[in-house]
């Protein structure tokens, strides 16, 4: 069973897939990719209805499972990450949640780097053991601290391109090796990786990539969506007593009739089990519409990046020099813990539209315990700055009347138990238009 058929792209460049990669002729010619806004789809006949319903015809059935529209997205990430099939999600929270279910069950375990997002963090910490599923996280880079951590019941490794906010660069060709000798697959987030455009983990050893299609796919903060990315590359036939799932004794337990996904749909067993099982039972659809607003981002995606990536170098140089910052965290300097990693596994730099500034610290890590934020690289002292497309002088000068707003000149001296939240909170004013913006909770403390 064939999706839609695809010009050969095996020749093309990023820049070219993100603009035509995954389309399909539209029997109306329209140019632009249509947005089919409907729930279900009619059957040419009896037949047809059984043969899309058993799986053994490709074809759009109700909008929950399948969508031209989406479809279309799917198939332009899958191209752009070197997969073979994708799976659009709601969100990358759903992209994560939705790949836990595909591969574990109650009794099983998951081995994890503690420098995750925050939220897959404690999706992993907190949901998934409500599952009956096990994270036992890794708070190192080293590959071996991983396989020490392995048995007979983990189904994955999980790790970020680039972490949020620690920036770890994972060594992806050394875990590959250790999950692929263990019998299980590496899976990656690459939200970071800006659709393969920076890095790609595929390449690489990676077996199942996720994303955030919000950040830098969507690219201009209005639209939540997710995708997960098949590698096509491990061979569930092979480890079938540890994924039963994906064979038809295990499939008609959970409804799926007789349907055995390795041999129906072989190297894209898991993105079929993603769309036709798990998303058809939790639900997590992305709409037509937002299909269609993510194709949008991506035709700009790596004109966009390239500007992320000068800027950021750009902001980094300047203000490490300046007296009022005691420490700068960027994957291009040398001095970064990372930054070999980095050289060897990303291309084009290391990097929406608009510059953010974030205090993790009482935002968006507040919900874990002291350790777990610093094992994710979060402290007090820490401002993040992902860097926007702005012109790099109108950046710089936002940051120029944020320090001049200090009550005090010179550097700021770094204490580990007490930072400056005032200070921090008037330069995340100025740089958010405030100059008093209100406190946290954790901050009243």
């Amino acid at each position: 069973m064939e999706q839609q058929k695809q010009q050969p792209q095996d020749s093309q460049r990023f820049e070219t897939l993100q603009l035509h990669a995954g389309k399909f002729p539209d029997p109306l010619n329209s140019c632009a990719v249509p947005i089919y806004t409907t729930s279900a789809f009619a059957f040419n006949n009896a037949e047809h209805g059984v043969r899309l319903l058993n799986l053994s015809e490709y074809g759009n059935i109700y909008s929950r499972i399948t969508n031209p529209t989406v479809s279309v997205f799917q198939n332009r990430m899958a191209a752009l990450e070197g997969g073979v099939a994708a799976c659009a999600t709601a969100s990358g929270t759903a992209a994560v949640s939705m790949t836990l279910m595909a591969l574990a069950k109650v009794g099983d375990n998951i081995v994890a780097s503690s420098t995750v997002h925050g939220g897959t963090y404690h999706q992993f910490k907190s949901l998934a053991p409500q599952l009956g599923i096990e994270c036992r996280f890794v708070s190192s880079n080293e590959p071996e601290d991983f396989r020490a951590l392995l048995d007979s019941q983990t189904k994955f490794i999980f790790v970020e391109s680039i972490s949020n906010p620690k920036y770890t660069v994972p060594d992806f060709e050394a875990l590959a090796e250790i999950a692929h000798s263990h019998g299980i697959p590496l899976i990656c987030d690459n939200t970071f990786g800006c659709a393969g455009y920076y890095c790609r983990p595929i390449d690489h050893g990676a077996d199942i990539v996720v994303h955030s299609a919000t950040k830098w796919i969507g690219g201009h903060g209005t639209t939540l969506g997710g995708v997960i990315v098949d590698a096509g590359t491990f061979d569930w036939g092979r480890h079938a007593d540890r994924f039963p799932q994906f064979h038809s004794d295990d499939a008609a337990q959970e409804g799926s009739g007789e349907v055995s996904l390795w041999k129906v749909f072989g190297s894209r067993a898991f993105a079929m089990r993603c769309q036709y099982e798990v998303l058809r039972d939790i639900g997590s659809t992305m709409s037509p519409q937002t299909a269609q607003q993510l194709l949008i981002g991506l035709e700009t995606l790596a004109v966009r990046c390239d500007r992320h990536a000068s800027n950021t170098a750009a902001l980094a140089d300047w203000i490490s020099q300046q007296p009022q910052v005691a420490w700068v965290r960027y994957l291009g300097q040398e001095n970064h813990p990372c930054h070999l990693n980095a050289t060897k596994y990303l291309q084009r730099g290391y990097g929406d539209s608009k510059t953010l500034v974030v205090h993790p610290w009482t935002t968006t890590h507040q919900q874990l315990t002291d350790t777990e934020r610093f094992n994710a690289g979060v402290t007090e002292d820490h401002i993040r700055i992902s860097v926007g497309i702005e012109h790099i002088e109108d950046i710089k000068d936002d940051f120029r009347r944020a320090f001049a707003s200090l009550d005090h000149q010179g550097q700021v001296p770094y204490q580990a138990n007490g930072i400056h939240y005032q200070e921090q909170k008037r330069i995340i004013g100025f740089l958010h238009g405030t100059q008093h913006p209100e406190p946290s909770p954790l901050q009243r403390r």
